[in-house]
């Protein structure tokens, strides 16, 4: 069976066309933008912006509030040149993984080295309030174990490896900067947390069984993307971060409502208090664009 064949030359030589500035033109870092951020593009200079429908093998991001293009630029006080995804692909909108994946490796071929990958995420325990940045430290991936891996198939080279190791997956020296940049942006103790990340198919949200199964299984917060982008930087060999921006708390009560009791409690002509429903929902925060900002600062020049 033969590796897929994807378009990496000619997606390359689009963007040497449209991005012909040379300080641009070998971005140090890679970052993902989820739906908790996207006001980056504000934060860098001389912005070249490439849509996505201009480069073969991306698609298109179907989800509210995200944008479908590249954008090339410098961040922070040194000028550290960056390419962010403004807009991601799930599964769930359609997207094979081929697809889902493809942005991680042209980052790769672009020279990039480091990637932040961003999300929103429900929290799954009171103790991770909304709002909350969670810097991930493992995941637990069902549609991986269950034959939905993006690297099914052919190897797309000799050089990948077969058997992807993922205990390693999230960068202890990348999670590090996360907590120095959170202390010298005069953050609350608070607004960051270590969790590990639940990735489930979407797109519907989890039943209360479902969010009471994954917290029992030792996941902090859920969400429907990032996994995928991972398991494909670390096959490029490249160093990962992954924020998850806490927008809504899973709905998982400690006891089921008993529509038995009630209807038996209103026949006995007794006053029924119906409880309200709570639902999710997803919100941005700057406070994860200048975390992220302050992180870019951070990375040494020569990672």
């Amino acid at each position: 069976m033969s590796p897929p064949a994807l378009p990496f030359e000619q997606t390359l030589a689009t963007i040497s066309r449209l991005v012909t500035d040379p300080r641009l033109s070998k971005p140090r870092i890679g970052i993902v933008c989820g739906s908790g951020l996207s006001t980056l593009v504000s934060s860098l200079k001389d912005v070249v912006q490439v849509p996505y429908s201009q480069l073969e093998g991306f698609g298109e991001s179907t989800v509210v509030g995200q944008k479908s293009m590249l954008a090339f630029g410098l961040m922070g006080k040194d000028n550290v040149p960056v390419v962010a995804m403004l807009g991601r692909f799930h599964p769930y909108e359609g997207h094979k993984p081929v697809v889902v994946t493809y942005g991680i490796r042209v980052m790769k071929r672009l020279g990039v080295m480091d990637v932040i990958i961003t999300n929103a995420a429900g929290s799954l325990t009171p103790e991770i309030p909304v709002g909350t940045i969670v810097v991930i430290r493992d995941h637990l991936a069902l549609p991986n174990l269950t034959g939905m891996n993006p690297s099914f198939g052919p190897l797309m080279s000799p050089e990948y490896a077969r058997f992807i190791p993922l205990g390693d997956a999230y960068s202890p020296r990348l999670r590090r900067l996360a907590f120095l940049a959170s202390h010298y942006l005069n953050f609350d103790s608070s607004a960051l947390a270590e969790g590990t990340y639940a990735w489930v198919a979407g797109p519907a949200y989890e039943t209360p069984a479902e969010g009471r199964f994954l917290r029992n299984a030792g996941a902090h917060v859920v969400g429907m993307s990032t996994i995928p982008e991972v398991v494909a930087a670390r096959e490029e060999r490249l160093e990962v971060m992954v924020l998850s921006l806490v927008t809504n708390q899973v709905v998982i009560p400690d006891t089921y409502r008993s529509i038995k009791a009630e209807v038996e409690a209103e026949l006995a002509g007794q006053h029924v208090e119906l409880p309200s429903i709570g639902t999710a929902s997803h919100e941005e925060a700057e406070v994860m664009r200048s975390l992220v900002e302050r992180i870019v600062e951070l990375v040494p020049a020569n990672s």
